[in-house]
Order: C-alpha cells, then structure tokens, then sequence
C-alpha cells in the first residue's frame, strides 16, 4: 500500500506537479507519434524496462535510506529513477489510451478513490477530510483492518489470501508476502529455524506490510521496519543459507519458490477442508 499523502506535493520551486505531468503526458504523445523507436514500443516490449527501472528505483531509495545525511548526489539520482518509473507509468497509460481503454487521467483517478474508500478515517465517502471535523484518532490495528475489510468488498471474487500476489515476484519477496497474508503467527513457521522465532524480527512477530496494507510502526522510535540488528542478523543467516543451497548444488531462488508455492497449496487446501474463506 502506498502511505497516504499529506498536504499537496510541491517541487523545491514551489510549483505543484500539475503543469508538469500535463507537460510530461504531452511530450510522451509526441514521442509516441513522430520517434520510431517510441512508436514501436507495446506493452509486451516495456516490460523489461518496468523491471530494470524499479530495482534501479529500489536501489535509489535504499542508497538515501541507509544515508545519515544523503547527500545531493543520492537524491538527485532517487528523482531521476522516480522519474524514470513515473514515464514507464505514463507510456502504458499512453498505449492504453490509444486504443481507448483509459488514460492517465483514468489510472490516477482510479488510485484517489480506492484510497478514498480504504481510509475511512482520514476521508469522508464524498471525498472530504473528516480529520478535519474532529473524532477519535483510529487505531493502526483498526485502520489495518478497515483496509483488509474494503479491499474485500472490492474484489469478491478472491477466494484465498493468496489471489492477487504476482507469482513473478522474486522468491524471498513472495515468501514474505505468502506469510503475512496467511494470517498465521510467524514463530516457528519454518523448521530448522536456529531460535525457534520468525525471521525478520527478534521475537517472531511480523513487522512488514507486504505492499498491500498499512506498515506497523515501532512504537520505540516510530520507524517501520526490523531493528537495525535483526536485520543484520537475518541478512547474514540468509546470506549463509544461500551459501549452503549453492554448496548443495541447489537453486535456492527456485528452492524457495517451490517451497511457497507449496505452503499456499496446503494452505488452501486448509481452508477448504475446514469450509473457512480468507480473501486477500
């Protein structure tokens, strides 16, 4: 899930994005109708430049996060690789629009009214600030649940906690997202773990958001995400599994997702069985 927005977004000058993502469409659709290069390009051809870009964004973003103080360098190279996501962005809106379906119009005015309808406590169904108005502050727990509960009435149709994860994600990745949508407490979820708790945190609780729902803050220093410790310990037992997958002479990325896919098989299988229905 994207964090909600606070006050309207400027640029450093002071302007506000408006001009210049209409500036941005308009350069694209010229692109589009006179560069031959940009003109040959469908959905199907971009979608390695979507995976190169995001990882060079993710990377980006982990440079200035791991910063004390980022420097201009970092930063200038974090909005250059948003940037570079954000054309993606507009060039399939782009192809979509030409072949009428939607536009970019469409996408960002579908985004504002599902995060309209997934944050009830900050918005009015109309779309106004009830913030404004006063009221009790919702909880995190209370504001995790509303998310999960309108995301179901908005796609009826899932039938497992499962639906809905890209199967293409990388292993590690889908196997955290797997974990924390089957709801189920994280200790000892994997045998052979060395403590007996849940990789990722000291005491096997989770501690990420999967993408898909509001991250749990520390209430110790009000960040998200593992203690700085954890995380190194995990990085090197992880790291140190892999070794071993390769020592083995096994794939540990395919190692890995074969064993996912497994545990939502069984999972699913569960669920059936006992004739329970967990949406994602």
């Amino acid at each position: 899930m994207t964090p909600s927005a606070g006050p309207t977004p400027a640029a450093a000058g002071g302007r506000t994005p408006g001009a210049a993502v209409d500036r941005l469409v308009e350069v694209v659709g010229l692109l589009r109708r006179h560069c031959p290069w940009t003109a040959a390009l469908t959905h199907e051809a971009l979608l390695r430049y979507l995976v190169e870009e995001t990882y060079e964004l993710y990377e980006a973003v982990d440079d200035v996060v791991r910063a004390d103080d980022p420097p201009p360098a970092l930063l200038e190279e974090l909005q250059g690789e948003l940037g570079d996501v954000l054309y993606q962005v507009v060039l399939h809106a782009q192809l979509a629009s030409e072949s009428s379906a939607f536009g970019l119009a469409d996408v960002a005015g579908g985004l504002t009214a599902k995060l309209v309808r997934r944050n009830p406590h900050v918005f009015a169904p109309d779309g106004s600030s009830v913030v404004e108005a006063g009221g009790p502050p919702a909880s995190l727990d209370e504001i995790v649940e509303t998310w999960h509960a309108v995301k179901r009435r908005e796609k009826p149709a899932r039938r497992s906690p499962f639906d809905g994860i890209p199967r293409h994600l990388p292993a590690l990745a889908l196997a955290a997202t797997t974990l924390q949508r089957a709801g189920a407490p994280l200790a000892g979820v994997a045998d052979g773990a060395a403590d007996g708790t849940a990789a990722g945190t000291e005491d096997g609780t989770e501690d990420g958001t999967g993408g898909d729902v509001p991250a749990r803050r520390d209430p110790e220093d009000g960040h998200i995400g593992a203690a700085p410790m954890a995380e190194a310990r995990i990085g090197r037992a992880l790291l140190e599994l892999t070794r071993q997958s390769l020592l083995a002479g096994v794939d540990p990325e395919r190692a890995l997702r074969r064993a996912v896919l497994e545990f939502q098989e069984q999972d699913a299988a569960g669920d059936e069985s006992a004739g329970t229905h967990r949406a994602g």
